[in-house]
């Protein structure tokens, strides 16, 4: 993370963050990750949060456009990836993997979630 960078976005994510809490708080660990999503949809709408579920995003290497695509778990006020896990943990390759959606979307702050996690779930906020 680029520490020029570590506040960018940070009303955004102060928000998508009280929101997933409030998830967690209710629905608590122990579900597979399309259940926090489809909860974390309705908290989003609730709280007046611009979000897209399940974005495709387009991929490039070198200036050119991959066949391949990402599939964003959500894109919040169109520019903050957030990418959802319900693991025991997250593990290195989690973070490795939104670092990577980042780089290659283009865009700069992201969210790494995990609802799976005990006794609280794990947030990881991550800036390129």
């Amino acid at each position: 993370m680029d520490d020029g960078d570590a506040y960018l976005y940070s009303g955004e994510t102060f928000r998508i963050r009280g929101a997933a809490f409030d998830v967690y708080r209710t629905m608590g660990p122990g579900f597979l990750e399309g259940v926090y999503q489809e909860c974390l949809a309705i908290e989003f709408e609730r709280r007046g949060i611009a979000f897209e579920a399940f974005k495709p995003l387009r991929l490039s290497y070198a200036g050119r456009p991959l066949r391949d695509t990402y599939v964003a778990d959500f894109v919040c006020f169109g520019s903050i990836i957030l990418e959802l896990k319900a693991a025991r943990g997250l593990a290195p390759e989690h973070r490795a993997q939104t670092i990577n959606y980042l780089r290659a979307s283009g865009m700069k702050p992201g969210l790494l979630l995990n609802f799976g996690a005990t006794p609280r779930m794990e947030i990881e906020r991550f800036a390129l």
